[in-house]
């Protein structure tokens, strides 16, 4: 089932409350008080709110096969859960959970048997929920509920943006902070500074989760802080160390050049064929193979050095779950079919197949144990001043070559489906730049979606 953007935002607004209101629950029943376990200052949880429209885009096709179903949402949540954990980590400093200390745990972020609860989980709204919603969405009239989602939005947008000032302002000082009092000090100090109003609510809920630190807690802060720093002060300054952000997107450029050259010369081989397997219309670069390195990476990083069989295994559910995800957002966002593996034997809906899904753990393999430690040498032999412009102007390029072949795509479409065509300036840039010879040679098995 094919879900309007109008009934994903209220998915999106209703599973953030619904998890905020379960997780709260079962944190006072644990407690035997009540804790707000949102990240932000509203009663909402906006992670729930992603999976739940997740759960809504790339698993309702599976609603009639329950195993597939079932370990779709396992997987989902699986990423959900170590990309939210490691996003506000980054922004606030402190993991809002833990899981180190479990046996079945990944990263500390992700404990196996509550992943397991979730796919269940996603039968359940897949099946139940989300029709149920649907039709009580559909009591509220169209006005009245684009008013309610715009203000509902927006407030947890004002949210997100005061909560990341407060956290901003806390952390400034909280290397000099010895006693839980400073803390509340320089809340106030920050209150002062950014006014009342939403803000000032915010750091209100900023001064309970800190005034729940112990001294000791409060000072294990201060020390790990300091040790981050006078690492990086002890390291060599060179471009892009470690697993940063001038890494990844590094890797990225290189992961979608190298993965075009591989599939280009394994279709050369396997078929006897010399065609392009670029997503873009400048430059043979297939962006499905960069984000793949890339996401592999950030997930690996930690366990590059695991045994070969891990990463394998590892890399086989995350290959096929990745390729999965992608094919259903290409259809969405482009309205086309780039790849079908419906005549493979053991596909999913022609999107995966098993053969396939074998090479991207082989991938993961080459890529961690033997690509990624050359490369990345290769990188941080790169002036810092240097890199950091090619890098910015890589994404500048990438990002318009993405935008440019998604229109190129969307007119394409429309030429094929043999409706009267509108005829503007606009129209006829893109039919004389990018007319049907050129995007069937770039894009040789694509197909409009039905």
């Amino acid at each position: 089932m094919h879900y309007s953007l109008y009934q994903l935002l209220w998915f999106f607004v209703l599973y953030s409350f619904i998890g905020w209101v379960i997780g709260t629950s079962a944190a006072a029943l644990r407690k035997k008080k009540f804790i707000d376990v949102g990240a932000l200052f509203g009663p909402y949880c906006p992670s729930y709110g992603l999976g739940g429209v997740c759960f809504a885009l790339f698993l309702s096709e599976l609603e009639e096969n329950l195993f597939f179903l079932f370990l779709g949402g396992v997987i989902l949540t699986f990423f959900i859960a170590l990309m939210t954990g490691q996003i506000l980590e980054k922004i606030f400093h402190r993991k809002w959970w833990d899981y180190s200390d479990r046996k079945m745990q990944f990263g500390g972020y992700v404990n196996l048997p509550y992943v397991l609860v979730w796919g269940a989980a996603a039968i359940v709204c897949v099946l139940f929920l989300n029709p149920l919603l649907v039709d009580l969405v559909a009591f509220i009239p169209d006005l009245a509920g684009m008013i309610i989602l715009f203000i509902v939005c927006l407030n947890m947008v004002i949210d997100l943006i005061g909560t990341i000032s407060g956290i901003t302002v806390v952390r400034s000082r909280i290397n000099r902070i010895a006693l839980i009092d400073d803390v509340s000090e320089s809340l106030q100090k920050a209150a002062d500074t950014m006014g009342e109003g939403l803000t000032g609510w915010v750091l209100k809920h900023l001064e309970k989760t800190y005034s729940s630190l112990d001294r000791r807690e409060l000072l294990k802060i201060r020390r790990d802080e300091k040790k981050r720093q006078d690492a990086e002060t002890d390291k060599p300054k060179v471009f892009a160390q470690g697993c940063s952000f001038y890494k990844i997107a590094c890797l990225f450029f290189l992961g979608a050049f190298l993965g075009d050259i591989t599939e280009t010369i394994f279709c050369l081989v396997t078929m006897g064929e010399l065609m392009s397997r670029s997503s873009v219309v400048y430059g043979p670069f297939s962006i499905v193979w960069g984000l793949g390195c890339a996401l592999l990476t950030v997930i690996l990083y930690q366990y590059r050095e695991r045994s070969d069989s891990f990463i394998f295994l590892f890399g086989t559910f995350l290959g096929g779950a990745y390729e999965y995800i992608c094919s259903i957002f290409t259809e969405l966002v482009f309205g086309t079919i780039f790849w079908d593996y419906s005549k493979i034997p053991f596909n999913l809906g022609g999107r995966i197949n098993l053969l396939y899904c074998f090479f991207w753990g082989i991938a993961a393999v080459v890529w961690m144990k033997y690509l990624y430690p050359k490369l990345s040498a290769l990188i941080e032999l790169i002036p810092i001043k240097a890199g950091k412009y090619l890098t910015w102007i890589m994404i500048v390029f990438m990002s318009v070559n993405i935008i440019i072949s998604g229109l190129a795509l969307d007119r394409y479409n429309q030429r094929q489906s043999g409706e009267p065509l509108e005829k503007n300036a606009y129209t006829e840039f893109i039919d004389s730049h990018f007319p049907d010879e050129r995007m069937e040679r770039i894009y040789p098995n694509a197909k409009p979606a039905k």
